[in-house]
């Protein structure tokens, strides 16, 4: 990626992170970028371009944790507890806003707009991967504790900005551990039977 499309990028996720999708104009981000509106649109042919590429540089950042912890040879209800607590972690830093992706499913409800399609294929895929995850703890109900899980990741996420996070990401934690802990009870009630 040339330099000014990165720092195009950079400048972009930041102020739409910050102050939202349709609040920030391109011609605020070429000013901050300090590139020209050519040299914008050479590289991002519309502002829908732009918002769907900071859509997939956060899903990348994402895809990229969540492959880490599954690489690190810990055991499926530990890399589960490791995504929750990057989870946590994200909603506890400086300049928290939400999600970004529910911030900009709220922003474009048009199924049919390019953003909301980057924000349901990020979210399929999230799905798709904690119920993969759920599904190597061995039980049968991987995919309904995984829409739990991911339930309980959008209520953190929402509440994470309205309030001190401190207590949200402990309820956050602790409703994830919860429920690996009520799933080992599925398995010790199934195991009886």
């Amino acid at each position: 990626m040339s330099e000014a499309k990165t720092r195009l990028l950079e400048t972009a996720s930041r102020l739409f992170y910050a102050e939202g999708l349709h609040a920030v104009g391109i011609d605020r981000v070429v000013a901050e970028a300090q590139v020209t509106r050519a040299t914008l649109y050479r590289h991002f042919p519309s502002k829908d371009d732009l918002l769907v590429a900071y859509l997939t540089q956060a899903d990348e950042a994402i895809r990229a944790r969540a492959a880490e912890a599954q690489s690190s040879g810990a055991d499926a209800d530990d890399v589960i507890r490791t995504i929750a607590e990057s989870i946590a972690d994200d909603i506890g830093s400086p300049g928290f806003r939400g999600c970004a992706f529910l911030n900009a499913a709220a922003e474009y409800p048009d199924p049919k707009h390019p953003v909301h399609k980057a924000v349901l294929a990020h979210r399929q895929w999230f799905l798709k991967t904690m119920t993969g995850l759920f599904a190597t703890t061995g039980k049968t109900d991987a995919e309904p504790a995984a829409r739990h899980f991911v339930m309980l990741r959008d209520g953190a996420m929402a509440a994470g900005c309205l309030a001190d996070p401190k207590p949200i990401c402990a309820t956050f934690l602790r409703g994830v551990e919860g429920l690996l802990t009520y799933r080992s009870g599925l398995e010790s009630d199934a195991d009886l039977s």
